[in-house]
């Protein structure tokens, strides 16, 4: 029972890690002993994540475009050219779109649905041999995929598709542990409810009291809160959990009431 949540020697992948959630995640791998390597679009902001991480551990930026076939098998390539498994897959990157109905355009609800579910699809496709060479029956490959309460509960804001492409994550999720789990990977879902971030900045700035005082623990989520779940779900205490679509929101979900 000691050693029940330590992750320390596993090697991870973190997409969307270069800032938000994602970062959050890697921070808490990287300063308990996990090899985590961090993919965002933007070069420059992964690289400095990367190194600020790695004065706790290590951390290796690997920039990639995950909404592109092309970015997927790159990114994809270039972590099997330095690892011979992969313990831990985070399918974090994400994209949000907002307009009114009537002006919603196809590019956006294109952009949303091919960052935040095609992108973790193909991607865990393409590192499917990686996990499954990390996988056994006493301590599966993991994959986790950051969903949202946006697809659980329904959004108030303009946001037409993020809420839906998050709903298909959980049951991606659903779909990838029922599927994988003969050859010992597990997959599970984290709904974050609302954690800073630069998606969630504008609404922050505007409505942050606002939902502060409906979060039922009265607070937006901090680092150590999506960190804990990260780990607890990639160790073997979490061994026996696939398929859960977990939300971490301070317990919105949990106390929505029907009309």
């Amino acid at each position: 029972m000691e050693n029940l949540f330590d992750v320390s020697g596993k090697v991870a992948l973190v997409t969307g890690g270069s800032r938000g959630i994602g970062e959050m995640i890697a921070g808490g791998f990287v300063a308990h002993g996990v090899r985590t390597y961090i993919s965002a679009r933007k070069a420059e902001a992964c690289d400095a994540t990367a190194a600020r991480l790695s004065e706790q551990g290590e951390c290796v930026s690997i920039p990639a475009d995950i909404s592109t076939a092309g970015g997927i098998a790159a990114l994809a390539d270039t972590i099997g050219r330095r690892e011979s498994r992969l313990d831990i897959l985070v399918n974090n990157a994400g994209a949000n779109w907002g307009a009114s109905i009537e002006e919603f355009p196809e590019s956006g609800w294109d952009k949303v649905m091919d960052v935040n579910v095609k992108g973790p699809f193909f991607l865990t496709r393409a590192l499917l041999p990686l996990l499954e060479a990390a996988a056994s029956a006493e301590d599966p490959s993991r994959i986790i995929n950051v969903g949202s309460v946006d697809g659980l509960n329904v959004s108030g804001l303009g946001t037409y598709s993020y809420g839906p492409s998050k709903a298909a994550v959980h049951h991606l999720t659903r779909t990838l542990a029922a599927h994988l789990a003969e050859r010992n990977i597990t997959a599970n879902a984290i709904a974050p409810g609302p954690f800073p971030s630069k998606m969630t900045a504008g609404i922050a700035k505007t409505m942050g009291e606002d939902i502060r005082r409906r979060v039922p623990l009265k607070r937006w989520g901090e680092p150590a809160d999506m960190a804990g779940i990260a780990i607890y779900l990639s160790s073997r205490a979490g061994a026996y959990v696939s398929g859960a679509v977990i939300p971490v929101d301070g317990g919105i979900v949990a106390s929505s009431r029907s009309l």
